[in-house]
């Protein structure tokens, strides 16, 4: 598992000491403020970094073309592939990584994405993050965003319903948006705890 985390964490943080000492400190400071608290957030990763090693060892596709979000060992698989085969291993895998409870795929086949489009998903990502960083009513920092084809997909925990439609609303406000899929649950949700 060390080979794995060693690997995730230099893949994150630029792969210089100083970028792997900048990114363990901003990953620590950051989980202890999210709702599923300090010991969560690091389960999720060592989750994230699990699947990353298994889309590795399996192909680089996969690891290139799926994206992939962790909140509270739900799995939440999106991106866009070519052949249904790459979308059925990557579920497939994200099921092997212990602690997962549940694997949402939201993976499109046949991707017809251009540079634009990718660029286009980047642009959207940065406008809803942006949006929620300077609303006071939301908890930005308990929300993962993954936007696919002009899709958005988010995840993570709300306060409580009004912060919920808030979050939906700035999503559906920002231009290109088509669709907003929302995989977020209620900070008071007992499914939280199972």
């Amino acid at each position: 598992m060390f080979g794995a985390a060693s690997l995730g964490i230099l893949a994150l943080a630029g792969c210089t000491p100083a970028g792997v000492a900048i990114g363990v400190g901003a990953t620590a400071a950051t989980a202890a403020s999210q709702e599923r608290g300090f010991q969560g957030a690091m389960q999720d990763t060592e989750i994230r970094l699990e699947i990353n090693h298994l889309f590795l060892q399996e192909s680089e596709t996969l690891f290139t073309d799926i994206n992939l979000q962790v909140q509270e060992g739900r799995v939440l698989l999106t991106g866009a592939v070519e052949k249904p085969e790459t979308e059925l291993d990557a579920v497939r895998l994200a099921w092997q990584a212990p602690g997962v409870r549940e694997v949402i795929n939201e993976i499109e086949v046949t991707d017809q994405s251009s540079l634009g489009d990718v660029a286009r998903d980047v642009w959207i990502e940065t406008q809803l993050k942006g949006k929620l960083l300077i609303d006071s009513g939301v908890t930005s920092i308990n929300y993962s965003i993954e936007s696919v084809n002009k899709t958005l997909y988010l995840m993570g925990v709300a306060q409580d319903q009004a912060e919920l439609t808030r979050v939906i609303g700035h999503a559906k406000d920002i231009s290109y948006v088509r669709n907003v899929v929302s995989y977020v649950r209620l900070k008071d949700d007992p499914a939280r705890r199972s």
